[in-house]
């Protein structure tokens, strides 16, 4: 062996394969499973489940043809796959996958960019900067306005707390880049009782901690009641929501965001799928006033309905922005036009925005919009059927959450895992004003009104059984 020009035996013989015939192996079975979604049970079976033991294996010595690994997860991962891209998955605010994002997705898999700088990807680049103006626009947001493209929005709301905590310390006099939260001012954090859980985490993170929050009593909604606010200054940072994560339910911007614009604070609107009612001029009176924050956090895999790992950050203040999340060194090449690492925290990252544009381009304004209002109307007609069989609907169907009780904590309970277990649909359980509840999102375009009917007929179904075993 020449030590100086090792070949490795494995390496040679991928570089000399033609892989034509397992493409369209996975173009097949891909195929497969979009035709089969509508049908599959949505939560995996217990067998199916259980089968994923094929899968505990020792690490290979030698490679596996990859035509065994598609046949591996076109056997036995594709029936362990929750049925979110389907009509009947209600939990967690998890959108459905439009095609045009599908097929772009697995296009811009193939091209495998690094959307970090404009060197190593032009075209990524520049739909990002397209992209930026569309968001800009469609939301009715300052023109000043930036976006970075991030995981989801628990790193978007984490990069607009940032943001917004040096902007504060910055004009205070302090350099926390430079001096770190030693000796920083202080600085106080207002937010709702019922902020969403990746708030306090990106609080935590950023050196907020939890005991000292300001903690604001929310209405029988949720939203932040504002006859309860502290005095705000320029040393706030107030965090809003824009779709509450159980009920949906908007806080009031138009009178909270004129009041923190005169005091100096900086807001953050938490808007992971609620913010898109910003594109649909019937619901103004959610988001009328929206546009006075500073930032702002959604996600496009929700409400969009993009492919997942699509989170979005936009903050009117680029400097801020970007000053939080710059890197250096020595062998980064800036160019003139958009380097997108500046706007997010990671710098190697895959080009998430090109399906955004897919997304955008297949749906346009008008569609957006008709999104929008669609999944409303449909919670709507959800809690309209429930009611009918006299279930209890715990909250105002502003937006596309429904909270739904029966009965008794342990009875609403055994229902969710009843109704999990069944197949038909899939939703999740929480906690509203100390009771539990059925939380449904309504969030996928794949939805029909047949997709409702028959999901209210196997919850129907599944109180009667239980009715029935509590009388025997």
């Amino acid at each position: 062996m020449n030590d100086n020009k090792y070949t490795s035996p494995i390496l040679e013989k991928i570089r000399n394969s033609s892989y034509e015939k397992e493409l369209a192996l996975a173009h097949e079975l891909a195929c497969d499973y979009i035709k089969n979604t509508d049908n599959m049970p949505v939560y995996p079976s217990s067998e199916a489940l259980a089968d994923l033991s094929v899968f505990d294996t020792g690490l290979p010595t030698a490679p596996v043809e990859t035509s065994q690994l598609l046949h591996l997860l076109g056997s036995y991962g594709a029936k362990a796959t929750v049925a979110q891209t389907g009509g009947r998955y209600f939990g967690f605010v998890n959108g459905g996958i439009l095609p045009a994002a599908l097929c772009t997705k697995w296009l811009s898999d193939t091209w495998d960019q690094n959307a970090a700088m404009y060197v190593t990807s032009p075209i990524a680049s520049k739909l990002e900067e397209v992209c930026e103006r569309w968001l800009v626009g469609l939301l009715g947001f300052p023109k000043e306005t930036v976006v970075g493209f991030v995981s989801g929005s628990s790193t978007a709301s984490l990069c607009g707390l940032l943001a917004g905590r040096n902007y504060l310390l910055d004009k205070l006099g302090y350099d926390v880049t430079r001096n770190g939260l030693f000796s920083a001012p202080e600085i106080k954090v207002v937010l709702g009782e019922g902020a969403h859980s990746t708030i306090y985490k990106a609080l935590s993170i950023l050196g907020l901690g939890h005991e000292r929050l300001i903690k604001v009593p929310a209405d029988e909604q949720g939203r932040i009641r504002v006859d309860q606010l502290p005095k705000l200054d320029s040393r706030t940072l107030l965090i809003l929501q824009a779709g509450n994560v159980n009920s949906g339910a908007f806080d009031d911007f138009d009178t909270i965001l004129p009041m923190a614009k005169e005091a100096g604070a900086w807001v953050h609107v938490d808007g992971a799928f609620g913010l898109w009612a910003a594109a649909n001029k019937k619901m103004e009176s959610l988001t009328s006033g929206l546009s006075l924050a500073d930032s702002w956090s959604l996600d496009a895999h929700k409400t969009l309905n993009a492919p997942y790992d699509n989170g979005i950050i936009l903050c009117r203040h680029k400097n801020a922005l970007v000053n939080s999340l710059h890197m250096t060194g020595s062998y980064i090449i800036y160019h003139e036009n958009r380097d997108s690492m500046l706007y997010t925290p990671e710098m190697s990252r895959r080009a998430r925005a090109i399906e955004l544009w897919a997304s955008f381009m297949t749906l346009g304004s008008d569609g957006i919009a008709e999104l929008v209002e669609e999944l409303h109307w449909k919670a709507v007609y959800f809690a309209k059927l429930l009611r009918e069989h006299e279930f209890e609907i715990m909250n105002e169907v502003v937006f596309n959450q429904v909270l739904v009780r029966f009965q008794d904590d342990s009875t609403t309970e055994e229902l969710i895992r009843r109704v999990q277990a069944s197949g038909v649909c899939w939703f999740g359980g929480s906690k509203w004003h100390g009771k539990s509840v059925i939380r449904i999102s309504i969030s996928s375009y794949k939805t029909t009104y047949e997709d409702i009917e028959l999901s209210v007929g196997e919850i129907v179904k599944q109180t009667k059984k239980i009715s029935e075993e509590m009388n025997s």
